[in-house]
């Protein structure tokens, strides 16, 4: 069974943080960074289904959003859904956090923890999660609130369960923009994830 790293680590946040560097002197955020990893072979295309996190809360209209934007680009990708009431021969688990933080007054750095455990369906405490955490200064005299989004998908085979691919992702919005809202957040880290698709496995990456 390949067993994929989670995103921790002063790799990821090193990664994280030179991204973040160019914003010490605009108002403008980051782009969204995602690193994948899978198989060293190539991944097959067949039917998936699209299903929470085992073991975390009851999905939601929020997980909807999140779930319906990855089905959406996995079938840009070239896998289709099951006919009615068969099995799908993968399963693309989705997880996800949102994490509202009130930025200062003055143009000192901010931290946002985004590490410590895993998260699911946007509370802490699941089986995946983002190590580390992201600091940088706002560009800005006046205080801002940020959205903090994040995103992890693992595909697998149902039949013998091998995981075969997963991504992280993770990016920021101003609170008070129209793409803050859960579609909008889902569809940009969707989208971000499935860059390339499958992606060089091991390298993080910005997607604007």
């Amino acid at each position: 069974m390949l067993r994929l790293p989670v995103i921790r680590g002063a790799a990821a946040l090193a990664a994280l943080t030179l991204g973040l560097s160019s914003c010490a002197t605009t108002a403008s955020l980051p782009p969204t960074q995602v690193v994948r990893y899978h198989v060293d072979r190539p991944i097959e295309r067949g039917t998936v289904s699209v299903e929470p996190l085992a073991g975390g809360p009851a999905p939601s209209l929020e997980f909807q959003a999140y779930a319906a934007a990855v089905q959406a680009e996995m079938i840009r990708n070239g896998y289709s859904l099951p006919a009615p009431g068969a099995q799908a021969d993968y399963v693309a688990v989705v997880d996800f956090r949102r994490t509202t933080v009130e930025g200062p007054q003055r143009r000192s750095p901010i931290s946002i923890g985004v590490g410590g455990g895993g998260f699911s369906g946007g509370h802490r405490g699941g089986g995946v999660g983002l190590g580390g955490g992201l600091s940088f200064p706002l560009g800005r005299s006046r205080s801002q609130q940020l959205l903090s989004t994040e995103m992890h998908v693992l595909i697998k085979h149902r039949a013998d369960q091998e995981q075969l691919w997963e991504g992280n992702a993770r990016t920021l919005a101003d609170l008070r923009a129209p793409e803050a809202t859960a579609d909008g957040q889902a569809r940009k880290l969707a989208a971000a994830l499935f860059t390339g698709f499958p992606g060089v496995s091991g390298r993080t990456i910005e997607v604007k």
